[in-house]
């Protein structure tokens, strides 16, 4: 294509633009990511029926329903799908050009929250908080404690990050925070000379119990036809340690975990028998967020938080 020929292609899709109402493009987005017209409202500060008729409008807009009954709810066509991801990243874009304001951590009052398990909590929490109070006294830090299974887990509840081992699926991107490992943790009384693999196969088991899923550790067991008992099922991996600790037994832990509480608690760590991928934990960012300022600086952050927690 020749310059003539941009130029006069882009001076008939400008031509087009400026027929289009680009007020409609952030209920749009809204709408599209809520899937839903009160949610949609809400976000964007519109009365349902303005929004209601706005959805009328972007209908015409863009040629097609967008949003179609389904039972009880709404659904979103392929179309809509098709738009979110374009829509979201031209309206950041958009944002960033006419915003005037510079981000400053000593100033900033906004409050952060970050999606994680309690066992990361643990590992992390503290420093990152230490490091908040230190470089941004006026922000709130919110921790929600989750075990992950919920797929919607990364945007819902107002979640900035989510701190997400790397055994758990997302469909969003993820970028590595720090390195973890499983190890086999036993009481203090178990015999001195037996090795990790005959612990697992003569002590009773305390487990996390992540059903439906099923720890790795376990399946790795099983392949390899090592017999073992399990005693008792928790549903918060963080207690493992204590009854471990007061009832004896055995146990699979994270090593950052298990080197914390070894400070605290007459545990024996050791490795993991047999091979097995690592443990790592990973920053996955909320789509809808796109302060690109912000989201830098808290990066940097938490890598500088991971750095500083001893591995033990």
């Amino acid at each position: 294509m020749s310059n003539e020929e941009r130029d006069w292609r882009g001076d008939v899709e400008f031509g087009r633009l400026a027929s289009v109402d680009l007020n409609l493009l952030v209920p749009l987005l809204a709408l599209l990511e809520e899937g839903s017209v009160t949610r949609a409202a809400a976000r964007v500060g519109m009365s349902q029926p303005a929004m209601s008729h706005a959805l009328q409008r972007m209908r015409r807009l863009m040629g097609d329903e967008l949003m179609v009954r389904q039972g009880s709810g709404m659904v979103l066509t392929p179309r809509a799908l098709e738009l979110i991801a374009p829509l979201r990243g031209a309206l950041r874009r958009t944002a960033r050009l006419v915003s005037s304001s510079v981000f400053d951590p000593a100033t900033d009052r906004r409050e952060i929250t970050m999606a994680m398990t309690t066992s990361t909590v643990f590992v992390i929490g503290s420093a990152i908080a230490r490091l908040l109070a230190e470089r941004a006294p006026n922000m709130v830090l919110r921790f929600v404690t989750t075990t992950m299974r919920s797929p919607t887990m990364f945007t819902d509840d107002g979640v900035y990050v989510t701190l997400l081992s790397e055994g758990f699926a997302s469909p969003y991107p993820r970028e590595r925070l720090y390195e973890d490992r499983w190890v086999v943790i036993a009481s203090a009384d178990t015999p001195a000379g037996a090795t990790a693999r005959e612990l697992l196969e003569t002590q009773p088991h305390v487990v996390f119990d992540a059903y439906p899923q099923r720890l790795l550790p376990y399946a790795i067991l099983d392949e390899e036809n090592v017999p073992y008992s399990v005693r008792n099922k928790v549903t918060d991996s963080l207690l493992i340690p204590h009854l471990v600790d007061g009832a004896g037994g055995v146990a699979l832990a994270r090593h950052r975990v298990a080197s914390a509480f070894r400070r605290s608690l007459n545990l024996r760590v050791e490795e993991f028998p047999f091979p097995i991928q690592t443990l790592g934990i990973d920053m996955v960012w909320n789509p809808r967020f796109g302060d690109e300022q912000f989201r830098t600086w808290m990066r940097g952050l938490l890598t500088e938080a991971a750095a500083s927690v001893p591995q033990g």
